[in-house]
Parts: C-alpha cells; structure tokens; sequence
C-alpha cells in the first residue's frame, strides 16, 4: 500500500511539471502563430488513449466546437510525462511527413530563428519559473529549516558510510578545502559538486584532516552520509521481542545521563553502555518534560534493548535553525533557492559524466523519484520535491542533446550565428540519435534502480 501511495504522488508530480514544461512550449508557439496539432499529458503510444478532444464521442456531443478545435488536447494511457506536437518539427515522434515539403506559414520552421529559440526553450522557462514560484510559496507560508554547523556534530558509527571514510561521532566539520560551511545540511552537497579533497574536523579538542576519494563522489551523491549526532530518544522493540527494561521504560524517553556522566547524544550514550557490558546502569531520563531516574540492565553485549526513536524531531537538535519569512522577503530568497537549485543540479550532471567520481552510480529513474515521496501528506515536504523535480526536468531538458530542447536550441544557434539551417533530413539524422542516447541513459538510469532495490 506504502508503494502504492508513493507511485501515485509521483505521477501527481510528475504530470505537473511536464504538464508545465509542454505548456510553455505550447504557450510561445500559439504566440508566433505556429498551430499545435496535439497537448497530451502521458503518452498515447499506439494510438491509444483515455481522452481526447478530438476523439472521445461523449465530448464531442458535449462540446461540438471542439472539432473544429486546431489542438486535439488528450490524456494518453501511459503515465510517464507528455507531450506537445508542434506542426513543423521534427521531434521524438520522427514523424518524416515534413521532410521535402515546403513550410506552411503556421509551421515552426517557417518562423524566424528566435521565435523557434522561444518556442524551444519555453518548456524550461517555465519549469523554472514553476520553482521559484513553489519555493516562494514555501518560504512564504513554512520558512526555512537549517543545522548550524559551528553547533552541530556527526553521527558516524561503524557501518556507516562516513565512518568507513574516515569520519567518527562527535566530529564537527570546521572547513572544506580550508573554506568553512554555514549550515550542516549544505555539506555533503557542497563536498561532492566542489570536488573537496581535505575536510577538518575537530575532535575530542584535536583538529585532523580527512582527505576524500573523489571515486567515492556517487556514495554522496545517492544517499544521506553525514548525519547530525542527535539526543538518546529511545523507542521500544515490538511486541514478542526480549527487552530487559521494557517495564521501565516507554517511547520517548530520553536519556540524558548514565551514572551520573551526560549523554548529550546518541553516540555518548552508546559509547558508555558498550564499555559496562553485563551490568546496572543508572539511567536520568526525561519523560514529558518530567525528570526520572531508573536503573537499567545492561546486557552482554553492551545494549539495553531499546531502538532508536525515527520521531526525533529537528527541533530537539543543538543546531537547529529556524527562519521566517515575510511575504515580500520570500520572493528574493525563493529566487535565490532556485538559482542555488538549479546551479548544484548543474555541478550534479558535471559529475556524472565524470567517469572516475563514479557519480553516474546515482543515475536513477522512477523508482528513485518514488522514494522521495513522503507516505503521509506533507505538502511543505511535498511541494519542496515538486520544485526540485521541475529543476530537474528543466536541467535535463537544456542538455544539448538532440531530442532534448537543449539540442534543438543548440541548432537554432548554430543558425543564428552562421546564417545557415540544418536541413530536415540532418534534423532526422541527428533525432535519431539523440534518441538512442537517450535509451542508453534511461537503461542506465533502471539498471542503477535495479541494483540499489537488490541491495
């Protein structure tokens, strides 16, 4: 059901940002008078559909005018994006009707070189114009979350990634290639797309260097590494699991001192219970704002039988920084966000087609979208995804790749500047190839999802 949940959220998303992607190619089009023969969203790949203007009967009789209508509008049964089919382009339908014919006055190739760089590069004008709206929204109605970094620490125990690179709990991060890091939540970002080879740490009053493997760089890329340290909130096991403190102990609680030592942290606390193995511990909790004190049986093998609470909230966190906005302020910093956005998504794409970071490791498809959709409605958390999916798109599409509008912006250039225009059969050409480009990278993209689902 959580998978269910999931995918449908993604095709919301999805269909959102395409839906506005092919709308802005549409909008710039019917402004220079090029006819649009199809605005679809999802694909109706062999001529199959759930609606259309054109074609569904019920909504002829109910709107007669609409076959006369130049756009046939439809939704396609296959829910992976859309599209917009403008008269005179050869684009990913390879539609070669056009090829040897002479331009219509309604036919994008019949318009001038910047009325077509218009009509190419709306899609992306629009998705990004989409974020900075939906950041500003955010900032305006929830503000900004950050982590301090000069008060927060990390959480690395063996096992986990940052560990193995050499980072242990309790470091607090000073500089990255000798420049220092306002919030902790921009660190592991900012190592990977800056190629940061030495980060300083401080630990237990010492300052040490930890040099990084930029083949590691897809490692930072795919998933969380540094995490922040945060306090001991326990949470029971289920129930039927042995647990030799379950009758003093209750979700929730949180441990702030073990034999009088404070535990200002999880990895405090973990650390002292491993070192007393097979013994009493006396534990001073906080339940509710309530101070208590229990003794506790340490097992063998240094554990009280507790799991960790996942609804340690930001807020409980040391560095935890909250900012508000005004509604006028939010417009700034909701541009700003996008430009910081649509830059680090930039630097991301260097990566990946730098081969020794191994970046394209973090290559992924759907299944990797799906999983940054939330299970629960949280339309802060959920909006904030629906702009970095339309960054994303808008990103991707500017790839001057033919079949991307990046490739189709690069030719109109090409003619701008040279006086010269590709011809229809170099456009087929070069469609055909951008396509198989394109498949090579989307195999690579469900090849990654198969691998880290198998993991």
């Amino acid at each position: 059901m959580i998978i269910l949940i999931k995918i449908l959220k993604l095709i919301l998303a999805l269909s959102v940002i395409v839906g506005v992607h092919e709308f802005g190619h549409f909008i710039f089009a019917r402004i220079f008078g090029v006819r649009v023969d199809k605005f679809y969203l999802f694909f109706d790949i062999g001529g199959r559909r759930l609606f259309s203007t054109k074609k569904s009967r019920w909504f002829r009789r109910l709107v007669p005018a609409a076959e006369h209508w130049e756009t046939d509008y439809g939704i396609g049964w296959l829910p992976l994006g859309g599209y917009c089919k403008i008269a005179g382009m050869i684009d990913e339908s390879m539609d070669k009707s056009i090829v040897g014919t002479e331009p219509q006055l309604w036919e994008l190739r019949s318009k001038k070189p910047w009325q077509r760089l218009f009509v190419m590069a709306g899609g992306v004008l629009f998705n990004f114009l989409l974020a900075i709206l939906l950041f500003v929204h955010v900032l305006a109605v929830w503000g900004d979350d950050h982590l301090d970094n000069s008060c927060t620490t990390l959480l690395a125990e063996e096992g986990m990634v940052a560990y193995d690179m050499g980072f242990r709990s309790g470091d607090r991060i000073l500089s990255l290639d000798g420049k220092s890091i306002r919030w902790f939540d921009d660190i592991q970002a900012y190592i990977a797309r800056h190629d940061i080879s030495r980060v300083s740490v401080l630990r237990g009053g010492d300052t040490l260097d930890i040099y990084m493997d930029s083949g590691r760089t897809g490692e930072l890329l795919r998933g969380r590494v540094f995490m922040p340290d945060f306090p001991f909130i326990i949470d029971l096991p289920p129930e039927g699991e042995e647990s030799p403190n379950r009758a003093l102990l209750q979700p929730g609680d949180q441990i702030v001192a073990l034999d009088g030592a404070p535990v200002r942290f999880f990895h405090e606390g973990k650390a002292y219970l491993s070192a007393h193995p097979d013994t009493l511990v006396v534990a001073d909790l906080l339940r509710g704002g309530v101070a208590l004190r229990e003794t506790l049986r340490v097992d063998a093998s240094g554990r009280i039988g507790v799991m960790v609470s996942d609804l340690i909230s930001p807020e409980s966190l040391p560095g935890y920084t909250h900012i508000d906005y005004s509604y006028w302020a939010s417009y700034p910093a909701g541009l700003q966000k996008a430009w910081n956005t649509v830059s680090g998504y930039v630097l991301d794409l260097k990566l990946i087609f730098t081969p020794r970071t191994k970046a394209y490791q973090s290559v992924g498809s759907v299944g990797t979208m799906a999983t940054l959709m939330p299970v629960g409605w949280d339309w802060e958390y959920y909006l904030t995804i629906l702009a970095l999916l339309s960054v994303m798109l808008g990103v991707m599409n500017l790839l001057p790749i033919p079949a991307l509008d990046g490739g189709h912006i690069v030719f109109v250039l090409y003619e701008m500047i040279s006086g010269r225009k590709p011809s229809d059969r170099f456009m087929m050409i070069a469609q055909m190839i951008g396509m198989t480009l394109l498949i090579l990278l989307m195999i690579i993209a469900f090849g990654n999802d198969f691998i880290h689902l198998t993991r």
